[in-house]
């Protein structure tokens, strides 16, 4: 079968490779789309000392049941399936309580959790192999469009799960970045919250997919975006802040238009930082403020993704590439010619 490789600093290929053989508790799952992600890039432009080369690379992958072990019982040959993008053990104390994204068997304190197309052997391949307890069905969706709700939909559903007590009605929540996981979130939080969204981007056009899909003001990045969002909120504040850039301006934004009591989530990684003063001078976040840099999501917020796609709540803007053309696809990632997500199809 071909698989896309990481080879080394900055290089991938399309290889020839075994389909891999399964366990007792395993399927082989024939791959119908995998996405690109904006950590697929970071990953990409690791130094020598990177121990993952030679991995198959995509931790976005839908598809087909094309096998299943001895053991695998709740699953049948021709099932469609998203493979979840956080391999957790199932039987720690962080899983047992619903935290799977968190596991302590399958991850560290400072280590996160298993995740295909890092350590294992990813979805940018004809099949993946898979631990039947790491896949949900998908009937009634699109296989391919699918791929991308593994992480860009299920992350930002694990962000607003988890800042849901603030999204009452009178609320607002700001969405810094309406890329692969900005435009899901938008639809996200219009799904499941009568908050008033602001979106903030750069691009025009992403920003009027954003007011079409639930967005109640969009504010263009290269504008006074602290004072427009502080008007729009009578100097208090927005309730929530998801920033799905990560970059110091717009963490330095976050900081400077959550309100107190209020939640920043920096869900991107482009290298900013956010610190806390422990004193009465010198802090720009208000009394009360949670941070959180959120890994991935759980179980049950994937399952509440897909549901929301098969209500046709959400869905997911692709960009779709042949397998073979893998390297096109990360160059038109990494120049962002990408509205929405780039999936990968065999």
């Amino acid at each position: 079968m071909r698989a896309v490789k990481l080879v080394g600093p900055g290089k991938i290929e399309v290889q020839e490779v075994p389909v891999p053989a399964i366990s007792d508790d395993e399927l082989l799952v024939e791959v119908s789309g995998a996405g690109l992600c904006h950590s697929d890039l970071h990953i990409l432009h690791q130094d020598e000392s990177w121990p993952f080369f030679g991995t198959t690379m995509g931790h976005e992958t839908s598809g087909r049941v094309a096998a299943r072990g001895s053991g695998v019982r709740n699953l049948a040959v021709g099932d469609p399936v998203l493979v979840n993008a956080v391999w957790s053990c199932g039987s720690c104390r962080a899983c047992k309580a619903g935290r799977g994204n968190a596991c302590s068997v399958n991850g560290s304190r400072t280590v996160f959790p298993l995740t295909p197309g890092i350590a294992v052997d990813g979805g940018m391949a004809e099949f993946i192999k898979v631990n039947a307890q790491h896949v949900n069905r998908i009937h009634g969706i699109d296989p391919v469009s699918a791929a991308p709700l593994a992480d860009a939909g299920t992350t930002p559903m694990h962000a607003i799960r988890g800042t849901r007590h603030l999204l009452t009605d009178d609320a607002t929540a700001v969405v810094i970045g309406v890329g692969g996981l900005g435009h899901l979130a938008v639809q996200l939080l219009a799904a499941t919250a009568k908050t008033r969204i602001v979106v903030v981007d750069r691009d025009p056009e992403r920003l009027e997919f954003a007011t079409l899909h639930g967005a109640s003001v969009a504010v263009n990045a290269a504008d006074d975006v602290v004072a427009q969002v502080l008007e729009l909120t009578d100097g208090y504040g927005a309730e929530v802040v998801y920033d799905f850039v990560g970059a110091q301006p717009t963490i330095d934004v976050a900081a400077r238009v959550v309100a107190p009591a209020g939640a920043i989530r920096i869900v991107g990684l482009d290298g900013g930082s956010l610190p806390v003063h422990a004193s009465l001078e010198g802090e720009l976040l208000p009394w009360g403020v949670s941070v959180e840099r959120p890994y991935g999501g759980t179980q049950d917020d994937q399952v509440e993704v897909i549901e929301l796609a098969r209500d046709g709540r959400v869905r997911v803007e692709t960009v779709t590439y042949p397998l073979d053309d893998a390297q096109r696809a990360f160059d038109d990632l990494a120049a962002g010619r990408v509205n929405g997500r780039a999936v990968l199809v065999p």
